[in-house]
C-alpha cells in the first residue's frame, strides 16, 4: 500500500486522461531524463514527436531501474499509463524485455515498442509488440576512428555497461573503427594498438552494485590511456577526461548517446555518436494511429547523405572541439567510405578473442552474425562474458 501511494504522489503532476481526439503515447526511460545520454535521447525524441505530430501527448516515467523503483515492476507501470488512456508504450532498455512481453500479453489493445530487443522476429510473440534500435554500430566505428587518429601512444580505452551482444557488438565496432584508422590511415604497426574494454556491471552507475565509472575511467587515464570512449549511458568518462586535461594531462574522450553530451566537457570532446529517436518513433507513431500497425523488427542505420539529419537519420556522429582538423578531414573521408561501401570493416578475415573464425577472407557479415555477437575480437583485451 505504501508503495502504490508513493507511485501515485510521484506521478501526480503527469496524471490525466486522454481527450478524444488525442494520441497519448507512454515512455518509460530506464535512467533519468537528464542523463545527457540514452535516456535523454528518447526523451528529447518523445517531445519532437508531440512537435512533429499534431494530436500526440507524450506521458513518461524515468529512472525504471530496480536501484531506483524497488519492486516496482514494468507491468505495473504499465497499468497505470494505460489507466490514463495511452494506446502506445515505449520501454527503452534491453533489462525491460520480460516486463515489456508480459504488459503486451496482458494489454493486446496497446502497441508496444521495445528498444534493443529482437522479440518481434520470433512467430510467436504478441502481434502488438514491435521492436527498433539504431545501428549504432557505424556510430562507434566512427568514434574508435576519431580515438586512434587523437591517440599518440595508440591506448585506447573503452568503458563498457554490462555484458551482452549488444554491448559486445558495439565494442567490437569501436576497436575495429580504431584499427582501420591506426593501420590504414595512419601506417602505424597493429600490434602498437591496445585497445582494453572495462565492463562497469550496468548501463550506469549504482552505488554499491556497479563498478564505478569516474574510478574507472581514472584508472584508464592513470595508467597511460590517453583516449577513452564511453559505452554507457552517462558522462563520467568526459569528466574526468577534462579534469586530467585541467591538471595538465594530454588526454581526451568520446561520450555516448545523446547528440549533446559533448556540451558537458567540450575541451576534451572528441565528438560523440548518437541515437536520433525520432524517425523510427515516428514510423509506429503514425502506423498506430493510421490502424496499419504490423509486427515489425527495424534497425536503422545512417542517413548517409547528411548523417546529422534529424528528421532522416537515426544514427549521428557530431566532431567535438578536441578533435584536430587533420583527424575532421580523415574522418569525412572515413564515414563517406562506410557510406558507399568502399570500407567495410565487418569484412574477414577477422576471428574472435579466442581466435576461432568469425568471418573467412572476404566474407561480409550479416545482420543476424553481427546482432548476436557472441564475444570480442582478436586484438581487444577485457571480459566477453
Amino acid at each position: 500500500m505504501a508503495l502504490v501511494a508513493a507511485f501515485v504522489l510521484f506521478f501526480t503532476p503527469l496524471q490525466g486522461k486522454a481527450a478524444d481526439n488525442e494520441f497519448v503515447f507512454g515512455l518509460l526511460m530506464v535512467g533519468p531524463a537528464n542523463d545527457h545520454g540514452w535516456s535523454q535521447a528518447h526523451f528529447e525524441a518523445g517531445k519532437e514527436i508531440e512537435r512533429q505530430i499534431p494530436g500526440t501527448r507524450m506521458i513518461y516515467i524515468d529512472k525504471v531501474n530496480p536501484a531506483d523503483r524497488p519492486g516496482v515492476t514494468v507491468p505495473f507501470l504499465v497499468d497505470d499509463l494505460v489507466s490514463k488512456g495511452v494506446k502506445l508504450i515505449i520501454g527503452n532498455s534491453d533489462d525491460m524485455k520480460d516486463g515489456i512481453r508480459e504488459a503486451a500479453m496482458l494489454h493486446p489493445q496497446i502497441k508496444f515498442i521495445h528498444i534493443s530487443g529482437d522479440d518481434a522476429l520470433n512467430p510467436e510473440s504478441p502481434g502488438n509488440l514491435s521492436n527498433l534500435m539504431g545501428k549504432m554500430e557505424y556510430g562507434q566505428m566512427m568514434a574508435g576512428f576519431a580515438a586512434a587518429m587523437s591517440s599518440k601512444n595508440g591506448k585506447i580505452g573503452y568503458l563498457g555497461p554490462l555484458i551482452n551482444d549488444e554491448t559486445k557488438r558495439l565494442a567490437a565496432s569501436c576497436f575495429l573503427g580504431a584499427r582501420y584508422a591506426w593501420t590504414h590511415v595512419l601506417k602505424k604497426d597493429p600490434a602498437a594498438l591496445s585497445f582494453k574494454v572495462s565492463w562497469i556491471g550496468f548501463w550506469f552507475n549504482i552505488p554499491g552494485v556497479t563498478s564505478d565509472p569516474t574510478q574507472v575511467a581514472k584508472n584508464f587515464f592513470n595508467s597511460g590511456y590517453d583516449v577513452v570512449i564511453s559505452g554507457i549511458d552517462t558522462t563520467e568518462a568526459l569528466i574526468v577526461a577534462d579534469q586530467k586535461k585541467k591538471e595538465g594531462a594530454a588526454v581526451t574522450a568520446i561520450p555516448y548517446d545523446f547528440q549533446g553530451a559533448c556540451d558537458t566537457a567540450p575541451d576534451a570532446c572528441l565528438g560523440v555518436p548518437y541515437f536520433n529517436w525520432v524517425p523510427g518513433y515516428s514510423h509506429f507513431i503514425k502506423d498506430a494511429r493510421n490502424n496499419s500497425w504490423k509486427k515489425e523488427w527495424i534497425w536503422l542505420g545512417p542517413d548517409w547523405a547528411d548523417m546529422n539529419n534529424p528528421m532522416t537519420s537515426s544514427i549521428g556522429f557530431l566532431t567535438g572541439k578536441a578533435l584536430s582538423t587533420d583527424a575532421q578531414k580523415e574522418l569525412t573521408a572515413f564515414v563517406a567510405g562506410l557510406g558507399d561501401g568502399t570500407i567495410s570493416l565487418l569484412t574477414g578475415p577477422i576471428n574472435f578473442q579466442d581466435k576461432s573464425v568469425f568471418l573467412k577472407a572476404g566474407e561480409t557479415a550479416t545482420d543476424e552474425q553481427i546482432w548476436n555477437l557472441p564475444q570480442l575480437l582478436q586484438g581487444m583485451e577485457g571480459a566477453s562474458k
